[in-house]
């Protein structure tokens, strides 16, 4: 499911803001930008708080989208839509962590050499 990359969508049209703009302003091609939007898996924390910034939109609206596709038990702390939001921010950080690691590390042999 790739609700949120289609909300960003939604809402970068609506604000008449090309792929283009976006891409400049998050520092990645438009290409890159534009599988952002089909595949919100590519979403990481820093890249989603700019998003919300350049659309002026609350981050909550992009979930809350998220949260109205699916209509489960509102009292269950963790219901299918959250554990999508929730693994979509887990997964963006295991990957700017690990990003992060391999800088540290290819860093340390730079120093050693």
């Amino acid at each position: 499911m790739n609700i949120i990359g289609q909300r960003i969508k939604k809402l970068r049209e609506e604000k008449g803001i090309t792929q283009e703009t976006m891409a400049h302003q998050l520092d990645v091609t438009q290409s890159n930008y534009g599988r952002l939007e089909k595949d919100d898996r590519r979403l990481n924390v820093v890249k989603l708080l700019k998003i919300v910034r350049i659309l002026n939109v609350n981050i909550s609206y992009l979930f809350n989208e998220v949260m109205n596709e699916i209509h489960e038990d509102e009292n269950l702390p963790f219901n299918n839509a959250n554990k999508e939001v929730y693994d979509i921010l887990v997964e963006s950080l295991r990957a700017e962590i690990q990003h992060l690691k391999d800088e540290i590390n290819f860093l340390r042999v730079m120093v050693r050499s």
